[in-house]
């Protein structure tokens, strides 16, 4: 028997779930969402839905802006995908199935999106939850400045 690799086994338990949800929500199961979902899943890191619109035609699949955005809407209420507003008007979007939470470092400069890790953050967020009574399904903590890279070019033009 063929052993799946950990990338293949997430693609398949997120197209069950997205199945599955659109089954019960009474929505179409067409093949443009799932590729919609499979190149999501293969992407690295943020996105917008300018850039996957143009990755998804380089790839030569027949997707409309429409249906990206339509598709986006049904995967962030199934829990598939998360939204960030980064504090520019484009929204940016990341697969959030089976991915550790994480926060995120904009650079003013050149918009690069930085992630980490801190486990005081999520110890922070179950006091908040035990202390208020109140369930998180997900949080967004954000850091703005200059990145290192703009930082040394900042300083070396100097």
């Amino acid at each position: 028997m063929k052993k799946l690799k950990k990338e293949d086994k997430v693609l398949d338990n997120v197209k069950s779930i997205f199945s599955t949800y659109l089954e019960k929500n009474e929505h179409r199961k067409t093949p443009e969402r799932f590729s919609i979902l499979k190149e999501i899943y293969q992407t690295e890191g943020h996105f917008d839905v300018e850039s996957l619109y143009i990755k998804m035609k380089n790839n030569k699949y027949r997707v409309s802006r429409a249906t990206l955005y339509n598709t986006i809407e049904l995967l962030l209420n199934c829990g598939l995908v998360i939204k960030h507003q980064f504090g520019k008007n484009v929204a940016h979007f990341e697969k959030s199935y089976k991915y550790k939470q994480h926060d995120h470092l904009i650079c003013s400069n050149c918009n690069d999106v930085l992630e980490f890790c801190d486990p005081r953050l999520q110890e922070i967020q179950n006091s908040v939850e035990n202390l208020m009574g109140f369930e998180i399904s997900h949080r967004s903590f954000v850091f703005y400045g200059v990145c290192k890279n703009c930082k040394n070019t900042s300083e070396s033009s100097q």
